[in-house]
């Protein structure tokens, strides 16, 4: 097995589309948790993940192309790390924004070679207003060392 070359893709834009919590899609999410509804309208602090990642600028399979990564190898979450600025709220479109933030090559004993890469989304209201943001990583393994 080749290991590629590690990309340069720091800065990749993962400005998406607009993503609106819907006061269903909330309800059903929170039944399922156990939990009742905010009755004020404010959405499941899930959503922070959950809009990011459908309404983000490239699908889960496209963000890995990017980093010259094939899906079918088992691209791994390593971490998210959210932080809001004020509560989501039903009914209210996000706007995703977003970039590539880094991409890095390490060494494990079980995993072999794998790049660990960085990406911060947002959610913003219409007005440009930051809501939320998170900053997550996922680790591609890619194999063994090359052998020269």
């Amino acid at each position: 097995m080749t290991i590629p070359d590690l990309p340069d893709v720091a800065g990749y834009s993962l400005d998406g589309e607009t993503y609106t919590i819907e006061s269903d899609e909330n309800r059903d999410l929170c039944e399922s948790l156990g939990v009742a509804p905010d009755p004020e309208g404010k959405a499941h602090p899930i959503y922070y993940y959950i809009a990011t990642q459908v309404a983000m600028g490239e699908t889960v399979a496209g963000l890995c192309n990017v980093c010259a990564f094939d899906i079918e190898d088992g691209p791994m979450m390593g971490g998210s790390n959210p932080s809001f600025n004020a509560p989501l709220m039903v009914g209210e479109p996000y706007q995703v924004r977003g970039q590539i933030d880094s991409i890095v090559r390490k060494e494990s004993r079980k995993l072999g070679i794998m790049d660990i890469m960085t990406y911060t989304l947002h959610l913003d209201r219409l007005n440009g207003e930051r809501m939320c943001s998170a900053t997550n990583s996922w680790i591609f393994p890619r194999g063994q060392k090359n052998e020269d």
